[in-house]
Formats: C-alpha cells, sequence, structure tokens
C-alpha cells in the first residue's frame, strides 16, 4: 500500500492558501478515486481506496503543518509500512509557481512540515512532490499563509490536478516516470 500524504494546516482560515497545496492535491485524488477520508486516532483524517490496481491510503494531517510527522509517522508504524511507501505533497516556496517538482527522497529544505516528518520517521527516504507557490519579494509569512489572487487561481488548480497526475503516476509507474514527465 503506498501512503500519501498532503500538508496543510487544519480549519477554514487556512482553506485554500498557499500553504495547503497538499490539502487541495489530497482533495483531487479523493474526488477521482472515490475515497472517504474519517477522522483517525493519529490525529489525521485518512481513508483507503484504489489507484489503478493500487491500494492507497490518503491522509492529511490534523495537526498543523509544523507537527505533521506525529500523525504521518503515526499512521506508518500503525500499519507497519515501510518509509519508501510513503509519498508527500506540500508546498514550497522555492519552486516557481506553477512548476513541480519530484525528488526520491532528499532533505526538508525550509520546510517545517516536512522538517517534522522528517523528524518523526527518522529519514528523508522517501519521495515527495513539490508543488510550486513562489517566493515572494517580502512577507514571507503573508505569502504562504494568503490565498492565491483571483486572476492566478485557475493555474493554481491546474497546478493541483497535475500534482494529483504526478502522485498517480509515481503509484502505477515509479519516481523515475514521474520524474520524467513532471519535472520541467
Amino acid at each position: 500500500m503506498y501512503y500519501i500524504a498532503g500538508l496543510g494546516n487544519p480549519g477554514l482560515k487556512y482553506k485554500r492558501t498557499r500553504h495547503n497545496a497538499g490539502f487541495q492535491t489530497i482533495e483531487i485524488l479523493e474526488k477521482r478515486h472515490h475515497i472517504k477520508l474519517k477522522a483517525t486516532k493519529f490525529d489525521a483524517l485518512a481513508g483507503q481506496g484504489m489507484i489503478g490496481n493500487e491500494k492507497v491510503m490518503l491522509i492529511k494531517p490534523t495537526t498543523f503543518m509544523n507537527n505533521s510527522g506525529y500523525a504521518v509517522d503515526g499512521i506508518l508504524q500503525y500499519y507497519n509500512a515501510e518509509l519508501s511507501r510513503l509519498i508527500v505533497l506540500y508546498d514550497d516556496i522555492d519552486i516557481p509557481f506553477g512548476a513541480l517538482r519530484i525528488r526520491e527522497k532528499g532533505s526538508a529544505g525550509t520546510h517545517n512540515g516536512m522538517r517534522s516528518i522528517i523528524g518523526y520517521t527518522g529519514s528523508g527516504d522517501f519521495p515527495r512532490i513539490r508543488i510550486g507557490i513562489g517566493k515572494p519579494e517580502n512577507n514571507l509569512i503573508g505569502h504562504v499563509l494568503g490565498k492565491f489572487e483571483k486572476e492566478k487561481r485557475e493555474d493554481a488548480q491546474q497546478m493541483f490536478e497535475r500534482a494529483a497526475d504526478a502522485c498517480e503516476c509515481i503509484v502505477l509507474e515509479g519516481v523515475s516516470a514521474a520524474q520524467a514527465r513532471f519535472n520541467k
């Protein structure tokens, strides 16, 4: 089974913000594959289903971003999952708006949610899809926690659709195929 975690902050205040790019991508996968998420004892919403012939679990931590590792690692431990079967979707200010970067493993970079997951799991040896939200000239916090400008919302939605496509590609064809197709 693949464990697909989309990172974000819970609550209406953060809905549709740039920092919730992972949540927004998980919501697309939920709809495409008819997977219902429900509350778990691990401070996450999670649900199992299929992508093609592969079993998956979609995960949205209900902790705040900086403690995402608690929820993700709790689920991985409970299911005795291999870390290589985890795929994490998250926003990245170091990637231009609209672009995706897929990596088989790596560091947390500047992302606190990823820092938390690596801290809890003890390793960065898992695939991730970095969703480009662009870097502001100033007010980083306002940018990350802000919503996309009206004129960028359609492009943002297309980016989340592509991130969902990339995730499906990892599950069905592997990381290398997804990198070749989506890292532009």
